[in-house]
This record gives C-alpha cells, sequence and structure tokens, in this order.
C-alpha cells in the first residue's frame, strides 16, 4: 500500500531522457564516423584480402583470404621482436614525457611571472614544431661531425645512430621534447584549479614538495593524468616521423623499427597493403586494450572518469 500523501510520479516518455543527449552528439559522431569509422572499416576489409601492387593496378582481382594475413603476421619472428621494442619504446617516452611535463608544471607554479611566461612560450615552441623538422634539427645537433651536443661532450665523431639502443635514445629525447609541453599545460592548468588552501595546509604539516605532489596533487589531478597518459600512449605506441627520419627508415638492417615503420615497410616497400592493413588492425586493437585496461584499474580504485 501506498503512505497516504505520496505522490506516484507518471514515468517519463521511453527513451525520452536518454535521446535528447544523442540528438546533441549526432552531428559530431556522424562527422567522426566518416573521417575514422569507413577508413578503420576499409583498413580491416583490406587487412582479409590478397592486395598488392597487382591488385591495385587492376591486373589480378582481390581474393579472400580470411585471416591468413594476420596467421603469417603472427608467424612471423620479426613481428614479435618490432612489437617487443615498439611496447618498450613507447613506455619508456610514456613515462619520460609525464615525469618531465609533470616537474615543469609544479616548476610553473614555483617561479615568477617573466620565467614562467618564458618556459611556457619555449614549450610551445616545440609543440608547434612539425615533427620532421625537429627530427632534423635534433639530429644536426648530435651530427659527429659538426653536432654541437658531441663536442660539448668530448665524444668525437661517435655517431648516435648507429648503435641500436643510442638510436632509441636519440628518437626518445625527441619524441618527449616534443610531447612534454602538452602534459606541462595541461598539468599545470589543474594545479591552478586546486585552492591553495589545501597545498597551504600540507605545506603547514610539514611535508615536502614530493610528498604533496604524492599525496596531495596526484590523487586530486588523477583525472587529467588519466587523459594524458592515454593520449601519450597512444602517441607514442604509434611514432612514425621521428624513428623514420632520425634512423633513416628504421636503422641498421631494421634494429630501430617500430610497428607504425615496420607497417609503412611491408605495406608500400613491399607493395603487401593487406599484411600493412593486418598491422595497423593489430596496433588498433592493442590500443584500444591498454586504454580498456587502464580505465578499468582507474574504476576499481574508486575513480570517477
Amino acid at each position: 500500500m501506498r503512505a497516504r500523501g505520496s505522490v506516484r510520479r507518471s514515468p517519463r516518455p521511453f527513451g525520452a531522457a536518454g535521446v535528447v543527449p544523442w540528438l546533441y552528439l549526432a552531428p559530431a559522431l556522424v562527422v567522426l564516423g566518416g573521417l575514422l569509422g569507413y577508413p578503420i572499416y576499409q583498413l580491416g576489409l583490406i587487412s582479409l584480402f590478397t592486395y598488392t601492387q597487382a591488385q591495385v593496378s587492376g591486373g589480378e582481382a582481390a581474393t579472400f583470404e580470411g585471416f591468413g594475413n594476420y596467421q603469417h603476421l603472427f608467424a612471423d619472428p620479426e613481428f614479435w621482436q618490432v612489437l617487443g621494442a615498439t611496447v618498450v619504446f613507447a613506455a619508456a617516452c610514456v613515462v619520460s614525457t609525464l615525469a618531465v611535463g609533470c616537474a615543469l608544471a609544479v616548476l610553473l607554479t614555483r617561479v615568477r611571472a617573466v620565467p614562467r611566461l618564458a618556459l611556457m612560450l619555449a614549450a610551445l615552441g616545440a609543440w608547434a614544431t612539425p615533427a620532421v623538422t625537429g627530427s632534423t634539427v635534433w639530429l644536426f645537433l648530435f651530427d659527429p661531425d659538426f653536432g654541437p651536443v658531441n663536442r660539448m661532450l668530448g665524444l668525437g665523431d661517435y655517431s648516435w645512430t648507429y648503435g641500436r639502443y643510442s638510436a632509441f635514445f636519440l628518437v626518445l629525447l625527441e619524441v618527449v621534447w616534443c610531447s612534454f609541453p602538452f602534459v606541462m599545460v595541461t598539468v599545470y592548468a589543474g594545479i591552478r584549479a586546486v585552492p591553495g588552501e589545501v597545498l597551504e595546509a600540507a605545506a603547514l604539516d610539514g611535508a615536502s614538495q614530493w610528498r604533496i605532489w604524492r599525496s596531495v596533487l596526484a590523487p586530486m589531478l588523477r583525472p587529467i593524468l588519466t587523459v594524458v597518459t592515454i593520449q601519450s600512449v597512444i602517441w607514442d605506441f604509434k611514432v612514425f616521423t621521428q624513428i623514420y627520419v632520425m634512423t633513416n627508415g628504421g636503422g641498421i638492417a631494421g634494429q630501430n623499427l617500430v610497428l607504425n615503420v615496420y607497417a609503412y615497410q611491408q605495406a608500400f616497400a613491399s607493395s603487401q597493403y593487406s599484411l600493412g592493413s593486418a598491422i595497423g588492425v593489430v596496433m588498433l586493437l592493442l590500443l584500444l586494450a591498454a586504454t580498456l585496461v587502464y580505465l578499468r584499474l582507474l574504476r576499481r580504485q574508486g575513480e570517477e572518469l
């Protein structure tokens, strides 16, 4: 029985509460569907066929292979070597970018207006520099014959791009240089939104700067850190320009190959477009899986995203 005086709420029209937000999002979803959905569909479709230069020129018809391209890819030891190198390299880039960006974001809150403006302009300049231009500049800086870095360090004619690990390290420096401004600006905006009383209370309690960051700022900025982490993972996992330019297409005997460059070589250098498409699909699935796992771990910790 209903209590006296209680008012029975009439049910809302079916789907009324859920349709309105989708109507606002519909224009953007249509644009994204055309710009992203259709190319992804074509990528997956080509990966299921035999599609080489003969099919492109119209000399032969494309034949359906099913998962044959994926079986060939997974049976290739070079693919697994490149995948492992890509994961390690991307993880190093993400960690380094987040560390540098967060450290400089905290530094921006500690310096005066003029140094802060200079640092912001320098960072935005690095962020706005095209990847090809930035890679060429870094190659000149570390050039064994004319580069100023070797002269300052007394390394003589040491070639940074000859060795596998030194070449990866050089590319990592360039990737961090052009990526940290996004993290720095985003985290700095988040820090400025934190109430000053919270930071003052932590300082009065005797907390060090590292303790304030770890126990106060980092938990409050976790949604922002989630966004910049996911963005960094996506950007660094699919690095192409820096590797291709700075290691001349993947290094000596392919020692500096990453998945994006490997897919380019298979698709365009070898004209195996279907195999290159299969690599692209694998990269897409790996990035989606990594993003979903990261978000799931955050939700288990009670974070609202």
